[in-house]
Protein backbone atom coordinates (compact mmCIF):
# COMPACT_ATOMS: atom_id res chain seq x y z
CA UNK A 1 0.00 0.00 0.00
CA UNK A 2 1.22 3.52 -0.82
CA UNK A 3 2.79 5.12 2.26
CA UNK A 4 0.68 8.27 1.99
CA UNK A 5 -2.54 6.33 1.41
CA UNK A 6 -1.82 4.18 4.46
CA UNK A 7 -1.17 7.30 6.55
CA UNK A 8 -4.42 8.91 5.45
CA UNK A 9 -6.48 5.77 6.04
CA UNK A 10 -5.05 5.27 9.52
CA UNK A 11 -5.64 8.89 10.52
CA UNK A 12 -9.25 8.55 9.37
CA UNK A 13 -9.77 5.88 12.06
CA UNK A 14 -8.75 8.10 14.97
CA UNK A 15 -10.61 11.15 16.21
CA UNK A 16 -9.58 14.75 16.57
CA UNK A 17 -9.68 14.69 20.39
CA UNK A 18 -7.05 11.97 20.63
CA UNK A 19 -4.86 13.58 17.98
CA UNK A 20 -5.11 16.97 19.68
CA UNK A 21 -4.06 15.42 23.00
CA UNK A 22 -0.99 13.90 21.38
CA UNK A 23 -0.08 17.16 19.67
CA UNK A 24 -0.32 18.90 23.05
CA UNK A 25 1.87 16.21 24.60
CA UNK A 26 4.50 16.76 21.92
CA UNK A 27 4.46 20.51 22.42
CA UNK A 28 2.39 21.43 19.35
CA UNK A 29 -0.36 23.36 21.13
CA UNK A 30 -1.55 25.58 18.26
CA UNK A 31 -2.80 23.06 15.74
CA UNK A 32 -6.60 23.35 16.16
CA UNK A 33 -8.33 25.63 13.68
CA UNK A 34 -10.84 28.23 14.92
CA UNK A 35 -14.04 26.81 16.39
CA UNK A 36 -16.04 29.06 14.05
CA UNK A 37 -15.39 26.53 11.26
CA UNK A 38 -18.43 24.29 10.85
CA UNK A 39 -19.30 21.35 8.64
CA UNK A 40 -21.91 21.82 5.92
CA UNK A 41 -23.49 18.62 7.21
CA UNK A 42 -23.77 17.44 10.83
CA UNK A 43 -21.62 14.40 10.04
CA UNK A 44 -18.91 16.22 8.09
CA UNK A 45 -15.69 14.26 8.45
CA UNK A 46 -12.51 14.99 6.52
CA UNK A 47 -9.04 13.47 6.50
CA UNK A 48 -6.36 14.06 3.91
CA UNK A 49 -3.27 15.96 2.83
CA UNK A 50 -3.38 19.72 2.59
CA UNK A 51 -3.48 21.52 -0.70
CA UNK A 52 -3.13 25.03 0.67
CA UNK A 53 -4.49 28.17 -0.96
CA UNK A 54 -4.84 31.81 -0.06
CA UNK A 55 -6.46 34.84 -1.61
CA UNK A 56 -7.56 38.38 -1.01
CA UNK A 57 -10.40 40.78 -1.68
CA UNK A 58 -10.43 42.02 -5.29
CA UNK A 59 -12.66 44.31 -7.35
CA UNK A 60 -11.51 42.85 -10.69
CA UNK A 61 -14.33 42.09 -13.13
CA UNK A 62 -11.98 40.26 -15.52
CA UNK A 63 -13.11 36.61 -15.63
CA UNK A 64 -9.68 35.40 -16.75
CA UNK A 65 -7.93 37.19 -13.89
CA UNK A 66 -10.35 35.69 -11.37
CA UNK A 67 -11.17 32.21 -12.67
CA UNK A 68 -7.92 31.04 -14.32
CA UNK A 69 -5.90 30.93 -11.05
CA UNK A 70 -8.73 29.03 -9.34
CA UNK A 71 -8.96 26.53 -12.19
CA UNK A 72 -5.19 25.98 -12.17
CA UNK A 73 -5.35 25.23 -8.45
CA UNK A 74 -8.28 22.85 -8.88
CA UNK A 75 -6.45 21.07 -11.69
CA UNK A 76 -3.60 20.27 -9.32
CA UNK A 77 -5.79 18.57 -6.71
CA UNK A 78 -4.63 14.99 -6.22
CA UNK A 79 -5.87 11.83 -4.49
CA UNK A 80 -6.57 12.11 -0.76
CA UNK A 81 -6.03 15.87 -0.72
CA UNK A 82 -8.04 18.47 1.18
CA UNK A 83 -8.22 21.97 -0.26
CA UNK A 84 -7.66 24.31 2.68
CA UNK A 85 -8.11 28.00 1.91
CA UNK A 86 -7.24 31.16 3.84
CA UNK A 87 -9.57 33.52 2.01
CA UNK A 88 -8.65 36.71 3.91
CA UNK A 89 -12.10 37.88 2.89
CA UNK A 90 -15.73 37.88 4.05
CA UNK A 91 -17.47 39.32 0.98
CA UNK A 92 -18.43 36.21 -0.96
CA UNK A 93 -18.31 32.45 -1.43
CA UNK A 94 -14.88 30.92 -2.02
CA UNK A 95 -16.12 27.45 -2.98
CA UNK A 96 -19.12 26.41 -5.04
CA UNK A 97 -20.59 23.28 -6.57
CA UNK A 98 -18.41 23.20 -9.70
CA UNK A 99 -15.23 23.60 -7.66
CA UNK A 100 -16.40 20.95 -5.21
CA UNK A 101 -17.24 18.61 -8.10
CA UNK A 102 -13.75 19.12 -9.55
CA UNK A 103 -12.10 18.40 -6.20
CA UNK A 104 -13.99 15.14 -5.88
CA UNK A 105 -13.46 14.16 -9.53
CA UNK A 106 -9.71 14.54 -9.14
CA UNK A 107 -9.60 12.34 -6.05
CA UNK A 108 -9.79 15.05 -3.39
CA UNK A 109 -11.59 14.15 -0.18
CA UNK A 110 -12.79 17.48 1.17
CA UNK A 111 -12.33 21.19 1.65
CA UNK A 112 -11.75 23.49 4.61
CA UNK A 113 -12.61 27.05 3.63
CA UNK A 114 -11.76 29.84 6.05
CA UNK A 115 -14.37 31.89 4.27
CA UNK A 116 -17.66 31.26 2.48
CA UNK A 117 -19.35 28.48 0.52
CA UNK A 118 -22.38 28.41 -1.76
CA UNK A 119 -24.45 25.79 -3.64
CA UNK A 120 -24.88 23.93 -0.37
CA UNK A 121 -27.59 21.54 -1.59
CA UNK A 122 -25.48 20.48 -4.56
CA UNK A 123 -22.35 19.99 -2.47
CA UNK A 124 -24.26 17.92 0.05
CA UNK A 125 -25.67 15.73 -2.74
CA UNK A 126 -22.16 15.42 -4.17
CA UNK A 127 -20.96 13.96 -0.88
CA UNK A 128 -17.84 16.09 -0.50
CA UNK A 129 -17.23 16.94 3.14
CA UNK A 130 -16.69 20.68 3.58
CA UNK A 131 -16.00 22.93 6.56
CA UNK A 132 -16.46 26.70 6.28
CA UNK A 133 -17.24 29.89 8.21
CA UNK A 134 -20.46 30.89 6.47
CA UNK A 135 -22.64 30.42 3.39
CA UNK A 136 -23.64 33.06 0.86
CA UNK A 137 -24.80 33.09 -2.77
CA UNK A 138 -22.38 35.93 -3.66
CA UNK A 139 -19.83 34.96 -6.36
CA UNK A 140 -16.10 35.77 -6.40
CA UNK A 141 -16.16 37.90 -9.57
CA UNK A 142 -15.57 41.50 -8.57
CA UNK A 143 -15.05 40.50 -4.94
CA UNK A 144 -12.14 38.06 -4.48
CA UNK A 145 -9.15 36.47 -6.20
CA UNK A 146 -6.88 33.51 -5.51
CA UNK A 147 -3.33 34.74 -5.02
CA UNK A 148 -1.33 31.51 -4.67
CA UNK A 149 -1.55 27.85 -3.67
CA UNK A 150 0.62 25.02 -2.39
CA UNK A 151 2.46 27.51 -0.21
CA UNK A 152 2.50 27.89 3.59
CA UNK A 153 -0.57 29.66 4.99
CA UNK A 154 -1.71 30.76 8.43
CA UNK A 155 -5.26 30.58 9.77
CA UNK A 156 -5.33 32.61 12.95
CA UNK A 157 -2.38 31.12 14.86
CA UNK A 158 -2.25 27.78 13.00
CA UNK A 159 0.50 27.36 10.43
CA UNK A 160 -0.33 25.00 7.56
CA UNK A 161 2.07 23.65 4.96
CA UNK A 162 1.34 21.67 1.81
CA UNK A 163 0.88 17.96 2.57
CA UNK A 164 0.22 18.46 6.28
CA UNK A 165 -2.55 16.20 7.56
CA UNK A 166 -5.95 17.92 7.81
CA UNK A 167 -8.35 16.09 10.13
CA UNK A 168 -11.89 17.23 10.86
CA UNK A 169 -14.95 15.78 12.56
CA UNK A 170 -17.89 16.96 14.70
CA UNK A 171 -15.47 18.37 17.27
CA UNK A 172 -13.64 20.61 14.80
CA UNK A 173 -10.64 20.69 12.48
CA UNK A 174 -6.93 20.38 13.24
CA UNK A 175 -3.67 20.18 11.32
CA UNK A 176 -0.83 17.71 11.89
CA UNK A 177 2.56 18.86 10.54
CA UNK A 178 3.72 16.33 7.98
CA UNK A 179 7.22 15.82 9.49
CA UNK A 180 5.69 14.45 12.72
CA UNK A 181 2.66 12.76 11.19
CA UNK A 182 3.74 9.15 11.78
CA UNK A 183 4.80 9.88 15.36
CA UNK A 184 1.47 11.56 16.10
CA UNK A 185 -0.47 8.77 14.41
CA UNK A 186 1.22 5.95 16.31
CA UNK A 187 0.75 7.69 19.66
CA UNK A 188 -2.86 8.60 18.85
CA UNK A 189 -3.64 4.99 17.96
CA UNK A 190 -2.11 3.90 21.26
CA UNK A 191 -4.13 6.53 23.12
CA UNK A 192 -7.36 5.38 21.49
CA UNK A 193 -6.58 1.85 22.74
CA UNK A 194 -5.99 3.17 26.27
CA UNK A 195 -9.25 5.11 26.22
CA UNK A 196 -11.08 2.00 25.07
CA UNK A 197 -9.68 0.14 28.08
CA UNK A 198 -10.68 2.95 30.46
CA UNK A 199 -14.17 3.03 28.94
CA UNK A 200 -14.54 -0.72 29.32
CA UNK A 201 -13.45 -0.63 32.97
CA UNK A 202 -15.78 2.24 33.85
CA UNK A 203 -18.71 0.52 32.11
CA UNK A 204 -17.94 -2.58 34.20
CA UNK A 205 -18.19 -0.62 37.42
CA UNK A 206 -14.56 0.27 38.08
CA UNK A 207 -14.20 3.55 39.99
CA UNK A 208 -12.98 6.22 37.53
CA UNK A 209 -10.09 7.11 39.85
CA UNK A 210 -9.00 3.47 39.91
CA UNK A 211 -9.27 3.32 36.12
CA UNK A 212 -7.11 6.42 35.91
CA UNK A 213 -4.48 4.94 38.20
CA UNK A 214 -4.50 1.69 36.22
CA UNK A 215 -4.20 3.20 32.79
CA UNK A 216 -2.61 6.58 33.50
CA UNK A 217 -5.23 8.42 31.48
CA UNK A 218 -8.81 9.62 31.61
Amino acid sequence: MDEHLSLSERFSKVYTGAVSDILDRLGYRNQVLPRTLRGLTPGANVCGFALTAYGETSTSQDPDAIFVPILKMLGDVGPNQVVITQANDTTCSHLGELSATTIKARGGVGAVIYGGVRDVDYIQKLGLDVFCLYTTPADVLGRWCLVDYNVPIVIENVKIHPMDIVLGDKDGVLVVPHPIAFTVLEQAEELVGTENSVRRDVMNGVHPLDAYHTHGWF
